[in-house]
């Protein structure tokens, strides 16, 4: 009964999410993951699947086979298929739509949980920021910026399969931390109000740090600053003493000498270098 079955019509919009896109799903052993928007012809079938498969249905409906039963899909209704159970989806009705997000997770030790469990249906489930997440992961260009998602889709996967997994939970909250300070480099951040923020110890704080990004926490607070530092060097007239108080440098001759001291030249000659058309 059960084969591989891939039929998709040309009224169906896919957008897929793969590895060569996106390198960056490995550290998840997410093998595929994709935002589907389906109406007409759409019926696919694995017959002995090798990966973990999720279905969440975000509005319309579609419907499940499998070898436990037949199931309508509703919205807000989350699928989870385990490796080597045969399955078949389709449109409910030919002439109806179904919206959905899924990911092929990787039968590996990460998901091990997954393997021993029978086809699961979650009902009344708000997977609006999976969502949201795999929108900006597809269309972000950029591998850093693509690479600051990944932990928070990792705790959001995480949790929404209730699977524990310290080393994502403590990337996710690290990420958070930073975005908070980004958001705050005006603030006299210390290692020691950093550390109370996260509620982790120093040291633990800077081994977290120096393996997520390579530098200590100090070091990413002044990686930020500077970032910021340079853009508003480059995009805005602001005076020097004004771009120094807004990244956390009140006193300018601070700013100007932490600046040389990350970039190799002062504030005022890396602008000029940028009017120059020597930076981009």
């Amino acid at each position: 009964m059960w084969k591989d079955i891939l039929e998709i019509g040309n009224d169906c919009r896919e957008r897929f999410i793969e590895l060569t896109h996106v390198p960056e799903l490995t550290s998840l052993d997410i093998q595929l993951a994709g935002i589907s928007d389906l109406s007409g012809n759409y019926r696919v079938g694995r017959s002995n699947p090798d990966n973990h498969t999720l279905f969440y249905t975000r509005s319309g409906a579609g419907k499940l086979y499998t070898e436990t039963g037949t199931y309508n899909l509703q919205s807000n209704v989350l699928v989870i298929l385990p490796a080597k159970s045969p399955f078949i989806v389709e449109l409910a009705e030919r002439e109806s739509h179904w919206d959905i997000i899924w990911f092929n997770l990787s039968d590996s030790l990460k998901w091990q949980s997954l393997r021993d469990k029978e086809t699961t249906i979650h009902t009344n489930q708000d997977l609006s920021h999976l969502y949201h997440l795999l929108e900006l992961l597809y269309q972000e260009e950029i591998a850093t910026l693509r690479q600051a998602l990944i932990p928070v889709i990792g705790y959001h996967l995480l949790n929404t399969l209730n699977i524990s997994d310290g080393h994502h939970q403590e990337h996710y909250r690290i990420n958070q931390l930073f975005q908070e300070v980004d958001n705050q480099l005006h603030f006299a951040w210390n290692i020691t109000n950093l550390s109370l923020n996260i509620h982790y110890s120093a040291p633990h704080l800077h081994r977290l740090c120096l393996k997520g990004f390579g530098r200590s926490p100090m070091q990413q607070v002044i990686y930020l600053r500077m970032k910021r530092a340079k853009y508003l060097l480059k995009h805005t007239s602001w005076p020097m003493a004004q771009i120094g108080s807004q990244v956390g440098y009140p006193d300018i001759f601070n700013f100007s000498k932490r600046f040389k001291k990350s970039e190799g030249v002062s504030p005022s000659q890396y602008r000029k270098q940028f009017k120059a058309g020597n930076l981009s």
